[in-house]
């Protein structure tokens, strides 16, 4: 009994190590989605950012479930008034503004990157369809809250021509280079 208990205990803190690991490494990458945040062109109403490159990566180096508490611990300082975006805003303000949409949507995108690796394996093909998937998704419930909040009088392909063609190409190009060094960085993320 006594040896069962010592191998019980040796369990438990192996687990806690793991977590604190973990937890180490979320709140690491909460810090980097604020500096890709920083790290900002302002053009019209929503500006250009490395967010998604930082979105990708974090979900790509700590997994579905990891990444996306990165994101939700991120989206918690910001909410709680820490200027952690862009524009060294924060505040629950900036999550109900007009760009609060895609905030939120990234957090829809760590969500969908998470759902579709656990569901299928975690093959660099199944990975990179997951992150273009979220992608999607944090355009599509950014583009609606933009749209149902801000711009009601405005069609929606006007919204479309305003807050999401001219990220297109840069947020591709953010998405690829985030594959790229996940695939160079993974070995080190254990």
């Amino acid at each position: 009994m006594e040896e069962f208990s010592s191998t019980a205990l040796l369990i438990t803190k192996g687990v806690k190590l793991v977590n604190v690991k973990k937890m180490s490494q979320c709140a690491l990458f909460a810090a980097l989605l604020s500096v890709c945040a920083w790290l900002s062109l302002p053009v019209g109403d929503v500006a250009f950012t490395l967010q998604t490159f930082g979105i990708f990566l974090a979900l790509g180096l700590l997994g579905g479930k990891w990444g996306t508490v990165s994101i939700f611990v991120y989206l918690l300082l910001g909410a709680a008034g820490v200027p952690v975006f862009s524009g060294f805003r924060g505040g629950i303000g900036v999550l109900a503004g007009a760009t609060g949409g895609y905030l939120v949507g990234f957090l829809f995108s760590g969500l969908i990157y998470w759902l579709i690796t656990a569901v299928w394996d975690n093959s660099s093909a199944v990975r990179v369809c997951a992150m273009v998937l979220g992608l999607i998704g944090c355009y599509a419930f950014g583009t609606l809250w933009f749209w149902f909040g801000y711009a009601r009088n405005g069609g929606i392909s006007l919204i479309l021509i305003k807050c999401v063609l001219p990220y297109l190409l840069p947020d591709a190009l953010k998405l690829i280079l985030s594959w790229f060094m996940t695939t160079r960085l993974k070995r080190f993320i254990v």
